[in-house]
């Protein structure tokens, strides 16, 4: 009796134990989610303070660009120092900056297509020597330059019959990874890498100078807000013909005011000499539509990026007859 005793109390001692052992684990792994749930919520707050900071700032870039296209809808200029300069915005327990860019002064993919009825896109022949004479402007080889076009053109237009150059199913059926042009405009950049022809190398070359925007129309530089730097800009619309060197003069003398038109800069000193067609006239301007906002939130240890693109006319046909929105919002760097 004495003998069972010991054994049942030693068995009840292992037992404790085994159920000690049990809850210490289920209390370290409850405690564990707690903290883990716990960080997840406050990383949330911290998402959703820092989207509200960033909508505040998106409605004073509004106000901003309201005032600026106020004072003179008929020119936007470099007046005020507000393109690519950040403004700091101070926020409780964090910071805020903000910096405007002209969205005109880029190649918009999209205008490879005009939009000849609703949904239906057809190539533009001169948008696509407008292209390939960029590309060849950054160095790229003429022959792998006008290759790219006519396949980006080929990715956005309606048809499925493939351009001088371009390629559209088959060419990308028989790749390793097969897929399928989109064959609509481009909602983003990044969607060039995906075109035939465009290496990391060549995508990273390219980055700085394309955007896409919501519209199919031809490119239209403001040649009062471009930097000298970005002449491959203005070179481009007469591939072969305009020079770079030329296009960072006629913008390097730009008189402070800005040109009061268009006829203005080509009748700048290095391009008198140039006779542009009357399209390709209409392709430098003095005013921007659109305009994009990089705001960038840090609270804490929580860093947030909201890139917005604001058209400056509302939807308006013309500047001033609206006041400007914000058409489209990506959260976080673009690639």
């Amino acid at each position: 009796m004495i003998r069972g005793g010991k054994d049942e109390r030693g068995a009840a001692l292992l037992t404790v134990l085994l159920l000690v052992a049990v809850m210490a684990v289920i209390a370290a792994t409850a405690l564990d989610r707690l903290t883990l749930a716990t960080r997840i919520a406050g990383s949330a707050a911290t998402v959703d303070q820092g989207r509200a900071f960033a909508f505040a700032a998106e409605q004073i870039a509004l106000r901003r660009v309201a005032d600026l296209v106020g004072r003179d809808p008929a020119k936007l200029t470099l007046a005020g120092d507000w393109l690519g300069r950040d403004f700091t915005l101070p926020l409780p327990g964090g910071e805020g900056r903000a910096r405007l860019a002209d969205s005109n002064n880029c190649f918009n993919l999209n205008s490879l297509a005009a939009e000849t009825m609703p949904g239906r896109l057809s190539q533009r022949s001169g948008a696509l020597r407008q292209f390939g004479g960029l590309m060849t402007l950054l160095g790229i080889d003429p022959g792998q330059a006008q290759s790219i076009a006519g396949a980006a053109a080929d990715w956005i237009d309606s048809d499925g019959n493939e351009g001088p150059l371009g390629a559209e199913d088959n060419a990308y059926r028989s790749m390793t990874t097969a897929y399928l042009p989109a064959n609509r405009k481009m909602a983003d950049i990044s969607e060039l890498r995906a075109v035939r022809g465009v290496t990391p190398k060549i995508y990273a070359l390219l980055k700085p100078w394309i955007c896409v925007l919501p519209v199919a129309d031809p490119v239209r530089l403001n040649v009062n807000t471009l930097a000298p730097e970005q002449a491959p800009l203005i070179a481009m619309l007469m591939p072969g013909e305009i020079g770079v060197a030329d296009a960072r003069a006629a913008l390097a003398a730009r008189p402070a005011g800005g040109y009061g038109s268009s006829l203005r800069f080509w009748e700048a000193g290095p391009l008198t000499r140039f006779d542009p067609p009357s399209d390709v006239a209409e392709q430098t301007g003095v005013t921007s539509r659109w305009l994009t906002l990089t705001t960038n939130v840090t609270m804490g240890d929580g860093f947030l990026t909201a890139v917005s693109l604001i058209d400056a006319n509302g939807g308006a046909p013309s500047a001033g007859a609206a006041p400007p929105s914000i058409v489209r919002r990506d959260w976080g760097e673009t690639d």
